[in-house]
């Protein structure tokens, strides 16, 4: 493969890849029980006189390079996610758009599970970190994802702290998750908008980071472990901070 394209398996995760970006899907690769399923996907393909072909599970599972392909194995082309600006922070704030930013998250199945929560929820974008420790949309966080990644728009800084200092310019209730701390999660606040800042597994929130936050929440635990995966604990955030602000907020059309 090109160093531009990269790997997309799973049913739900290819036919929202194809709903929002046809064009970008260059190869796609199928097993028998599937090829009953990919129909419309293979057309358009076909008018494209772009390949799609379908496969024994052993040939499938080559070309993921992984036993979890569900069947299906799309080869699109992928951008790099575009860089978030001080202007862009304006915007969604005047728009009162929430949104997910992501402090150095490192892994692939995390960023996925994150980004699938935030689809479902309504949540219209994520912020990672350009840090090259971060995790970034590749086969596994799409696969995760089940089709989350194509649902909402992911964005890079080079400067967590300082883009946070932006949004909370911006009007955003900048909102950290610390494993102690911090106020209970339902904690009353200011409603949308909001930015939720998720850190490092293993280390958290960096320090400048969590000083450009505007408040810290822990989520009460039992205390028979130390912490949540960051996954769960965004879920658990993302729909504490939509409850209290009276539901998921959309894009504008």
């Amino acid at each position: 493969m090109k160093d531009s394209e990269i790997t997309i398996c799973g049913l739900a995760a290819v036919r929202a890849r194809f709903q929002r970006d046809a064009a970008s899907i260059v190869r796609l690769f199928f097993d028998p029980p599937t090829s009953k399923r990919v129909g419309i996907i293979c057309r358009t393909l076909a008018a494209g006189r772009k390949v799609y072909r379908c496969v024994e599970p052993a040939e499938l599972e080559r070309i993921a390079g992984s036993v979890h392909h569900g069947g299906i194995v799309a080869i699109v082309e992928d951008a790099p996610p575009r860089v978030a600006t001080t202007e862009d922070a304006a915007l969604w704030g005047r728009r009162r758009e929430n949104l997910v930013v992501l402090d150095r998250v490192g892994n692939a199945h995390n960023l996925g599970a994150i980004a699938r929560t935030a689809a479902y929820l309504g949540v219209p974008r994520i912020v990672i970190a350009g840090d090259p420790a971060a995790a970034r949309p590749g086969a596994a966080a799409y696969r995760v994802a089940e089709g989350g990644l194509d649902a909402v728009e992911v964005l890079a800084v080079a400067d967590v702290a300082a883009f946070l200092r932006s949004l909370s310019a911006a009007g955003f209730d900048v909102v950290g998750a610390a494993t102690r701390g911090g106020a209970i999660s339902d904690a009353a606040g200011p409603p949308a908008p909001w930015a939720l800042v998720l850190g490092n597994e293993e280390h958290g929130l960096a320090p400048p980071v969590e000083s450009a936050c505007t408040r810290l929440v822990t989520i009460p635990g039992s205390g028979r472990v130390e912490s949540l995966n960051v996954s769960a604990a965004a879920a658990i955030l993302i729909h504490s901070l939509i409850r209290r602000a009276g539901g998921p907020r959309r894009r504008d059309p």
